[in-house]
């Protein structure tokens, strides 16, 4: 299972949390952990992640919300930061891959 690019957003399509790197990749997961889900899968299932920031800075924020939500298991990251994401108050868009036996 792969889900693309997954951006922090509430469900009227605004940015969730604006400034908050840490709860922005906390939604991006919760959104990806749905979209799994829906397929029948969840997160323990996922083998990699591809997270974007646009402050590479903060990469201690982002990796807390992403070890927190992937435990003591987590699947292989990479981290990388870019110029800008689609809305200028985004810090965070994750990417997923997923195991899932047939």
């Amino acid at each position: 299972m792969l889900v693309s690019g997954t951006a922090p957003v509430n469900e009227d399509g605004s940015t969730f949390a604006p400034g908050d790197a840490h709860g922005q990749t906390r939604r991006c997961i919760e959104i990806i952990e749905h979209a799994l889900r829906e397929l029948g899968g969840n997160l323990s299932q996922v083998v990699r992640t591809r997270v974007y920031v646009t402050d590479i800075s903060r990469w201690e924020e982002i990796g807390r919300a992403h070890g927190a939500a992937f435990g003591a298991n987590p699947p292989v990251t990479t981290l990388v930061e870019v110029r800008a994401l689609i809305s200028p108050d985004m810090l965070v868009e994750i990417e997923a891959e997923a195991w899932a036996p047939h």
